[in-house]
């Protein structure tokens, strides 16, 4: 090695190869500037268990890392890239024949273990920066456990990492043992300022003039972080007359290689660099001179909405975690300063770790990995954070959708096809289908230009069109973005190789090609209102901004949509769709069945016959002979949307209804008494409402049910004759006056009656064959309530006394005998009786 520079890691080395010797796996804890990235695959090219001809594939999260990791061993080794040292990123690789360190990204280890699961040749697989938790890294992990599991008890697996836990994965990698190194890291000042103005423009204001201040206050070179490129041009933009001994560079993922470079090496000697970079910047990458960092404390990150099947960009906050690794890139190289544009008291409000990508990402391309893997439970691997429940089910029914899975989500041959291509399964099942078709050249062109950023800068244009002008050469290079160009069109020749694609001309349409893609993204222009408005057959509404040529069109198939205010979603890529097409099944398969449900608008049962396009509806007819049957269900989910109360309920069905619940209560669910409740006559419609209501249709025709005969056939001949008996609707005094049971009162059936007519009945009447007395409730002769009781004869031998005083001397005209048992009942004055 040329590079014998002593740095922090070197001293673990012993250990960690030692570690790797005496079991399979093991954790690296290193901070930032220690040198885990370049140090340790050198090291472990020694180890007496990494077979001669074997290799090591490092894992990075970014391609940049990727490259200058890959470039710096191949320095320390005095070799070009390609020799021992090499890598293999998305459109870009440098390996050769005796390559032993293969540094990788994105899904280039995903499909090597799909490809070869036993990793033939590979010692020892590197996850490097594990701590940014990316979905293709916990991926790979999984993978590689499942691998060395069943097939390779052999293979070595080494994580590292700066800021992460290593308890969780250490128990993961079967209790393997944590090596820490400490780091090589010089005191950071950290200042805090006010978070910048929430204005368009604050931002941008915020960090210039931080720049401006710490070129005059402190040295070095200024790292500054920034959450996208668009940030970072604006940034640049105000930044044009600091003067010439100071250079303004970009650093962000869509740059060309050699401006990426650029950003990373030494500043000339008497001249300064300020180097504008998003999160790319944080891990891994080494930039040379970098003594103040000014952090804007965001990031941009992926969110991905099930709802909406779409993953968008969303500017967040970073976590504590992220800060420090920013923070301590002032260090690297002796004492620097850290500015932070948030104040001192937000910090702790930041949540300590970035989340895993895993729990907020859209896991199709996850879901068809691991059915290819042979897994359709994610169970069946060992995972740090287990795929979340409800977009693993989503993924699977958009795969199932695309033909990649069958109805238990095995993968299918089709399904194989798409995993082999190094796109997301909608953009993969385009060009698959596409070139069956003839379109392969154009499908594969069109999922270059979606993969990659967007061709066409500057212009609010959504149609797809345009961008495929620019990148066939039909429109003028200066509207498009020269480094997306170039990558477009490195990705599309990558993926018509991949892909098989033989033709080569312009056939077919690219609205079509969309729509395979996405099903659930072709709009048809609402009617009436606003030009540009459109119904998605996802269900979801958008807009074309009203200047764009598709604002015009009838149809279109959307690719990318803005969220904005409102409802609606901004159009951002889309293509025409020829409508006869998408009317004839031409563009997806159409649906046309018999629609039979209940309209709460119009409070009746809607019979149509339908022909849609997921949520749009083509053609729509009244139909002459629904099936009765459909017609009454739907009738009873109207009365379940309406609920019991609307019903026509008369006074004589509410009173029979509560005498049975009553019985219910009173002898239990074991004495058959039906349950008649609201939730189990709501529950039940089906059972005893069904039969009385066929051939109606509208909430208007359930006023002619009879509800007491309805109910009443709960109950066969004989349960109708019992239920007369112990819980009757009246009951006969002693005057023998019939008067009604209140079944309804909370303290239980209850009888209103005059006192007096109750003289001479010394047993309390009862219900339920004598199980619940009934709740007297005494009256005066002006029925006035007098009292209260479950005990008639306790009621004569006790209170009464004090009752009769006081009826005495209210009512003196009526009968009030010191013996009310022995007394006849009556219901009039002592004179009126006399005669």
């Amino acid at each position: 090695m040329t590079d014998s520079a002593p740095l922090p890691v070197d001293a673990v080395l012993p250990d960690l190869t030692a570690a790797l010797a005496a079991g399979p796996n093991a954790v690296l804890l290193a901070p930032p500037g220690a040198g885990k990235t370049t140090r340790v695959p050198l090291a472990l090219l020694r180890a007496p268990w990494l077979d001669p001809g074997h290799r090591i594939v490092m894992l990075e999260p970014r391609r940049m890392a990727a490259r200058a990791a890959a470039r710096y061993m191949a320095s320390a080794l005095g070799e070009a890239v390609g020799e021992t040292v090499g890598y293999r990123v998305r459109l870009d690789s440098a390996v050769g024949p005796r390559t032993r360190i293969e540094v990788v990204t994105e899904g280039i280890l995903t499909r090597r273990i799909q490809d070869d699961p036993a990793l033939e040749g590979v010692g020892c697989v590197i996850l490097d920066e594990f701590h940014e938790r990316s979905l293709q890294g916990d991926l790979g992990l999984a993978l590689c456990l499942d691998s060395q599991e069943g097939l390779r008890p052999d293979l070595r697996l080494l994580v590292m990492s700066a800021t992460l836990d290593g308890g969780p994965v250490a128990r993961l990698l079967g209790d393997a043992p944590v090596i820490e190194s400490v780091g090589r890291q010089h005191p950071v000042s950290v200042h805090h300022h006010p978070a910048p103005a929430a204005t368009r423009d604050g931002l941008t204001d915020a960090v210039v003039a931080r720049i401006r201040a710490a070129l005059a206050d402190d040295g070095g070179d200024v790292l500054v972080f920034l959450p996208g490129e668009g940030e970072i041009t604006r940034v640049a933009g105000r930044l044009s007359g600091l003067g010439a001994g100071v250079d303004v560079m970009p650093l962000f993922g869509a740059l060309p290689a050699a401006r990426q470079d650029a950003a990373l090496r030494s500043a000339p000697e008497g001249r300064r660099k300020v180097v504008l970079a998003t999160n790319i910047a944080e891990t891994s990458l080494t930039i040379e001179g970098v003594r103040t960092v000014i952090d804007s404390g965001l990031a941009r990150v992926p969110r991905f909405d099930p709802g909406s099947g779409l993953t968008r960009l969303e500017t967040a906050r970073i976590s504590q975690a992220s800060a420090a690794q920013r923070a301590g890139r002032a260090g690297r190289l002796g004492p620097g300063t850290c500015h932070r544009l948030w104040p001192q008291a937000a910090h702790g409000a930041l949540v300590p770790f970035t989340p895993p990508e895993i729990a907020e990402a859209d896991l199709a391309p996850l879901v068809l990995e691991l059915a290819a893997w042979g897994v359709t439970d994610p169970g069946a691997l060992r995972w740090l954070d287990p795929p979340p429940a409800g977009p693993w089910a989503a993924a699977r029914d958009l795969l199932r959708g695309l033909a990649a899975l069958d109805a238990d989500g095995r993968v299918t041959p089709h399904g194989r096809a798409l995993a082999r291509l190094p796109l997301h399964p909608r953009l993969a099942h385009m060009v698959v289908v596409g070139a069956d078709r003839g379109a392969g050249a154009l499908a594969a062109d069109i999922a270059a230009l979606l993969s990659e950023r967007d061709l066409a800068v500057g212009t609010r244009d959504a149609d797809l069109r345009h961008r495929l002008d620019l990148l066939r050469g039909r429109a003028p290079k200066a509207e498009a973005h020269a480094g997306a160009l170039h990558r477009a069109r490195e990705a599309a020749r990558q993926i018509r190789r991949l892909a098989g694609v033989r033709d080569q001309g312009e056939a077919g349409d690219p609205g079509a090609l969309l729509a395979l893609a996405y099903p659930d993204r072709i709009g048809q222009r609402r009617t009436g209102g606003e030009a540009g408005r459109f119904l998605l057959s996802g269900g979801r509404g958008v807009a074309v901004d009203a200047h764009d040529p598709l604002a015009g069109v009838d149809w279109l198939a959307v690719a990318d949509i803005a969220d904005r205010a409102g409802t609606e979603g901004r159009v951002r890529v889309a293509a025409p769709l020829d409508g006869a097409a998408v009317l004839a099944g031409e563009v997806h398969p159409l649906e046309t069945g018999e629609v039979i449900v209940w309209s709460r608008r119009d409070r009746a049962v809607l019979a149509r016959r339908r022909t849609t396009l997921g949520a749009l509806v083509l053609k729509d007819a009244p139909l002459a002979d629904p099936d009765p049957a459909a017609v009454t269900a739907a009738l009873l989910a109207g009365v379940r949307d309406l609920g019991l109360d609307g019903l026509p309920w008369s006074a004589a069905a509410r009173r029979w209804r509560a005498r049975v619940l009553f019985l219910r209560h009173a002898e239990g669910a074991e004495a058959g008494w039906p349950d008649l409740s609201d939730a189990a006559l709501l529950e039940s419609l089906e059972d005893w409402l069904a039969p009385f209501v066929v051939g109606m249709t509208r909430a208007a025709h359930l006023e002619r049910l009879d509800l007491l005969a309805v109910l009443s056939a709960l109950l066969p001949w004989d349960r109708a004759r019992d239920l007369d008996a112990r819980a009757p609707s009246h009951l006969t005094v002693p005057t023998g006056s019939r008067l009604a049971l209140d079944y309804d009162d909370p303290e239980g059936p209850a009888l209103a009656v005059r006192v007096q007519e109750l003289f001479g009945l010394d047993a309390h009447p009862t219900l339920a064959g004598g199980r619940v007395p009934v709740v007297l409730r005494l009256l005066s002769p002006a029925r006035r309530p007098v009292q209260i009781t479950r005990d008639l004869p306790g009621f004569w031998r006790g209170a009464w006394a004090e009752v009769r005083k006081e009826m005495k001397g209210r009512y003196p005209k009526h009968p009030w005998p010191e013996d009310p048992v022995s007394a006849a009942p009556t219901t009039r004055t002592k004179a009126a009786a006399a005669r």
